[in-house]
């Protein structure tokens, strides 16, 4: 039960989810620092479990912030080069024509006027810190921070089927970055029903009207 709370994961389910994800048996800092795989991935859940500070992190795995922090940025970098490949590009694992017509169904049962409508697409902007240089070009006007930028695509059941950036230009407009990202190009590709109808992804009145994108009346 402790495990469930703790890293939202069942004890038992850690191995397997550790070899599903690929990860080798000893993760290895660039400073030397070696970590047993199920304690890695362990770090790593806690993190994206709760928002937590490392020093909160000491009780449970008996080491220095700085290790911990190593530990979690290698084990990101580890799990985005391997599986990265699944949200920036069109993964065929879940955006298959028999999937992409259940997620519009649930979507159409839901009050949608649309029936061949399989996701959601939206730009967000992230805050961060004033840079030292390049400030007008990372400034977001709109928003009035610094700030990169990021593109998702989410379906009816929560997961996230795309994701572009980030995007180091604060003012980049949501439909030049839909065309920068590549995703339109791939729905022109892939986004079609069993029957060979086209599917779309709705946005707001930030995107244009296209066959695979539609957005509110103007």
């Amino acid at each position: 039960v402790k495990c469930k709370t703790e890293f939202r994961v069942e004890k038992n389910d850690i191995p397997g989810l550790a070899d599903t994800l690929r990860i080798p048996e000893i993760v290895k800092c660039y400073q030397g620092t070696i970590c047993g795989r199920e304690e890695a991935l362990c770090i790593l859940l806690k993190r994206f479990a709760y928002p937590c500070r490392y020093s909160d992190l000491i009780p449970t795995f008996r080491r220095p912030v700085p290790e911990l922090a190593m530990i979690n940025n290698k084990m990101i970098s580890l799990i985005f080069y391997i599986h990265g490949h699944h949200l920036t590009e069109w993964n065929h694992q879940i955006l298959h024509p028999e999937a992409l017509e259940t997620y519009a169904t649930a979507i159409l049962n839901k009050g949608a006027a649309l029936t061949n409508c399989f996701g959601f697409v939206d730009g967000t902007v992230r805050q961060i810190c004033r840079p030292g240089k390049n400030q007008r070009v990372i400034y977001n006007g709109h928003k009035r921070v610094h700030a990169l930028k990021f593109q998702s695509v989410a379906l009816p059941n929560g997961i996230i089927a795309n994701l572009y950036g980030p995007v180091a230009e604060g003012k980049m407009h949501d439909a030049q970055m839909l065309g920068e990202s590549g995703l339109y190009n791939n729905m022109r590709q892939f986004a079609f029903s069993r029957q060979g109808e086209p599917m779309c992804i709705y946005g707001d009145l930030a995107y244009p009207l296209r066959m695979h994108l539609q957005a509110p009346f103007r």
